[in-house]
């Protein structure tokens, strides 16, 4: 659906790289697994970037508790690391 705003169409609404390679997850099965077996944010971008998405760890740690293209982030504590850290 396009809006329409003055007469002129309204300019599609940009999404960060990371938004677009959760969009790529929610759409790729096999991503998803890869993505649902990586053990650390990191191992995550390491995923993203592979695909050409300019994503890092701390990106996604700062994500965390929110949603886009339909896949959550969340962020798992780990022992040894420092709670709040990426807050």
């Amino acid at each position: 659906m396009r809006r329409w705003w003055h007469g002129r169409e309204q300019p599609a609404v940009t999404t960060t790289p990371l938004e677009q390679f959760l969009a790529r997850v929610q759409a790729d099965p096999d991503l998803r697994q890869q993505v649902s077996e990586a053990i650390t944010a990191d191992a995550v971008a390491m995923l993203a970037q592979e695909l050409g998405y300019p994503v890092s760890g701390s990106d996604l740690l700062r994500f965390s508790g929110r949603t886009a293209a339909g896949v959550r982030v969340t962020r798992i504590d780990h022992p040894g690391e420092y709670p709040g850290r990426y807050v």
